[in-house]
């Protein structure tokens, strides 16, 4: 027997003929193991929840037995999932499905518009792909019931309980009819998702294909212990050695800005993706970075289980995740549809502990590589409140101007030494470009800012006595002024202190 023929097949699994001939026009010809376990029972009707690792094909595991179970059952297909991202993902894969048999379906998220959606569910959709708050909006606002529903998925359950959506999952449960097909998918099995299963499924299959932290085998995993003030120059060399597509994780959405705004300098076509986008910024750059106009996503983890694009090269962890696990659903974004990738964690010397952390949970010891040879301080944007931007009072990042470096401000006259401070990337004589902080990830101590501000002198008044022309040009009865008065930006002077606009 050859090795092609070891392989599994569609065929054998319960699935329509002419759903199994579209999938084999779509490229799926041999079904991963969730698949391959979990398509047989959902196709009969049977409740079942299915522990498997990210990146191993979920979708499509849950998609063909509602498709076969409504066009034969009727009524509708509820799919919840915790993050726009994944929901649209979702809906895109049953939208490849379900073209040639006339399925329709609605997408019920936040940030996009509920007129759009209210038009999409007037449509009566088959299936209806939400996220759980954006569904009970609908239904608080009596636009959707949840009557007709006859197979409900949960997809990624314990990412929706770690996200707070325990009391809608629970209201969503509630209303949803008793007579129906149930199927949870999880990555991992915590307690409060074996007491929903419990209480709301009937006798349900399990079905698990990993114990819980079991990472991608596929993936090579690579840790470097790097002081702070050289996260940014190991990046730097990390992305002139590898040429392929690269997904970035940063712990907050601020260091996620930083972080793209110091790659977009270094040559790489970059884009960011996190809470603070709006949802039609987030699929842009998501679109981007799947059709390869953009090397370099920098994303939070909202994107960890989120993104599904199968031709990653290289996942970097430029924090580690405050969560142990959520380093397994990063590094599963690569390596995914049987392809091998690697994985490039930066920790720093006092997360040695973290470290050890994520090797307990993985069982699996992880290399600790010697840092290579950084590059060289590369110039960085900086802020000069003294020049152009004094007049908005509240500064922004300049391009140009006397830039530092990387550590070594370049020499800049304001820089510190870089043994001393940790470094600092782009200091100026206006102060420090990212870091606030003597901790900071992004610098070292910054100087005290300088602001410049002119006092308006009347007519006649004496440049000898700035005491008396200051006083007169305060307490001086004027006409109103919208941009003096309200502190605008076309307004020097009077009030040194730019205005709390909240």
């Amino acid at each position: 027997m050859t090795e092609t023929e070891k392989k599994p097949s569609f065929d054998g699994l319960g699935i329509f003929p002419d759903l199994l001939t579209h999938l084999s026009k779509l490229g799926f010809h041999n079904p991963t193991p969730i698949q391959e376990k979990a398509i047989p029972i959902g196709v009969t009707g049977e409740d079942l929840i299915g522990i498997a690792q990210t990146g191993t094909g979920k979708t499509l595991a849950f998609s063909i037995p509602m498709m076969q179970q409504i066009s034969v059952n009727k009524g509708q297909g509820l799919i919840l999932l915790p993050t726009r991202e994944l929901a649209l993902q979702v809906e895109e894969t049953l939208q490849k499905l379900s073209k040639p048999f006339g399925l329709r379906t609605a997408v019920l998220i936040g940030g996009a518009a509920m007129s759009l959606q209210i038009k999409a569910l007037r449509n009566k959709p088959h299936v209806i792909v939400a996220t759980p708050g954006r569904l009970l909006d609908h239904m608080e606002q009596k636009i959707l019931g949840l009557q007709n529903v006859k197979v409900l998925v949960l997809d990624e359950a314990d990412r929706m309980l770690d996200m707070g959506f325990e009391p809608q999952i629970k209201k969503i449960l509630a209303a949803v009819p008793k007579e129906r097909q149930t199927m949870l998918f999880s990555a991992t099995m915590p307690e409060k998702i074996s007491q929903i299963a419990e209480k709301y499924m009937k006798k349900p299959l399990r079905i698990e294909m990993a114990r819980q932290g079991t990472a991608n085998a596929n993936v090579e995993q690579e840790f470097f212990m790097v002081g702070k003030g050289d996260k940014l120059r190991l990046l730097d060399k990390i992305l002139s050695d590898y040429k392929g597509s690269v997904l970035v994780f940063s712990r907050t959405k601020h260091g996620a800005k930083k972080i793209t705004t110091v790659i977009e300098k270094m040559g790489h076509t970059v884009s960011e993706i996190h809470s603070n986008k709006s949802l039609n910024q987030r699929k842009m750059a998501l679109a981007g970075f799947k059709s390869g106009r953009t090397r370099v996503l920098v994303a939070t983890d909202i994107a960890s289980r989120g993104i599904d694009v199968t031709n990653i090269e290289l996942v970097i962890n430029f924090d580690l995740p405050d969560q142990a696990e959520d380093y397994v659903h990063r590094i599963g974004r690569t390596g995914r549809a049987g392809r091998t990738g690697k994985a490039i964690s930066f920790a720093t010397p006092d997360q040695k502990r973290d470290l050890q952390i994520i090797e307990r949970l993985i069982r699996t010891k992880i290399n600790v590589s010697p840092l290579p040879e950084l590059p060289a301080h590369r110039a960085a944007p900086v802020y000069e409140p003294e020049r152009d931007d004094r007049r908005g009072g509240r500064g922004s990042y300049q391009k140009g101007g006397r830039s530092g470096g990387y550590g070594s401000g370049g020499g800049s006259r304001s820089a510190s030494p870089a043994g001393r401070q940790g470094g600092s990337y782009g200091t100026s004589r206006g102060g420090n470009s990212y870091g606030k902080s003597k901790d900071s990830s992004y610098g070292g101590k910054p100087k005290e800012k300088v602001f410049q501000y002119k006092d308006i002198k009347k007519d006649g008044a004496s440049s000898s006595s700035p005491s008396t022309t200051s006083s007169q040009s305060r307490t001086a009865s004027k006409p109103f002024d919208r941009k003096r008065q309200g502190g605008g930006q076309g307004y020097q002077g009077h009030n040194p202190r730019p205005m709390n606009h909240g």
